[in-house]
């Protein structure tokens, strides 16, 4: 008896990786290629159909159930990926249409961080619950909301937008071209403008002044875990404005648990304990003790086509 499978796709701004996975999340090929260097989507479309082929041949076009995409701006209804300013097409690419097309399979969309929402129901952190948010702390700040079981996508497929709620009234500018929004402050490129603006403004000593310039949230958290003071103060400040933004989203969806994934919440404890008290001290009583703060159980390498191959199912 052959097994069911599923083809995963994850399109990044720089990487597209891509899988085969069976039901239990086990990834039995995988592969990449480079989503940069193709003039258009048109001849994208045709590298990634010729990257894809022996992965399918091996697994079986007949086993596989279905495509899952996670894409940035992937949207769900419409099958398209709408004005996404980190890839290198602009405009709307109706990459459902032309992939069910090419490889002749049923083929689902949806954005990067609600994919990796149902990848955590099914074979994470998630798996067995209801109700959760899912918060992915990178380059950006990515979120996927679940309630009573389903993904919530709003009546144009654009719900969940956590990262472009505003954390701070008339506070920095953020990439969307807004101020203040949660992005410009709790994603691994916030941090480290927190980190550069306060070296500019303070006389501090800090491991970081030696790196002036070149600073990453890598180099924060290093520095951090080293006893910095000024370092373990950004992180701090970091977690207080994330920990008051969910704060006000627990009032919304009432979540079992808030999971974090990326770049930035492999600082685990030391960025996730400090969200969870401001996060408590600022919740409303009915709520308080409620929320789980967890981290993703999904191997950060293979997370992305676990993600998207759980929308084929």
């Amino acid at each position: 008896m052959t097994q069911a499978l599923a083809l995963g796709i994850d399109i990044g701004g720089t990487n597209t990786s891509f899988g085969i996975v069976n039901r239990r999340g086990e990834i039995i090929a995988k592969g990449n290629m480079s989503t940069t260097g193709h003039n258009t989507p048109e001849d994208y479309f045709i590298a990634l159909k010729k990257a894809l082929h022996p992965l399918i041949e091996n697994a079986g076009k007949e086993n596989i159930t279905g495509v899952g995409i996670g894409a940035p701006n992937g949207n769900f209804y419409t099958g398209d990926i709408v004005f996404a300013p980190n890839l290198p097409w602009h405009g709307v690419i109706h990459v459902v249409k032309i992939l069910s097309e090419s490889l002749g399979m049923k083929v689902t969309l949806t954005n990067d961080a609600n994919a990796a929402a149902i990848g955590e129901m099914m074979y994470g952190s998630a798996k067995g619950m209801k109700d959760f948010i899912l918060v992915t702390l990178g380059t950006g700040v990515g979120s996927g909301f679940v309630a009573n079981g389903q993904m919530i996508y709003g009546h144009d497929g654009f719900a969940g937008e956590l990262g472009h709620v505003i954390a701070v009234r008339d506070g920095r500018k953020c990439g969307c071209g807004r101020n203040g929004c949660l992005e410009a402050y709790a994603s691994a490129t916030g941090i480290v403008r927190t980190a550069n603006e306060w070296l500019e403004q303070r006389e501090v000593s800090s491991i970081l002044r030696n790196s002036k310039g070149s600073i990453t949230a890598k180099l924060i958290h290093e520095a951090a875990e080293q006893g910095d003071a000024f370092a373990l103060e950004v992180f701090d400040y970091t977690a207080k404005i994330l920990g008051q933004t969910l704060a006000d989203m627990v009032a919304i969806t009432s979540p079992e648990a808030i999971i974090f994934f990326g770049g930035l919440a492999q600082a685990g404890p030391l960025l996730l304990d400090p969200v969870h008290k401001y996060m408590e001290e600022n919740i409303l009583n009915i709520y308080q003790n409620k929320v789980a703060i967890l981290q993703s159980a999904l191997p950060d390498a293979d997370a992305a086509i676990l993600g998207a191959s759980a929308l084929a199912w």
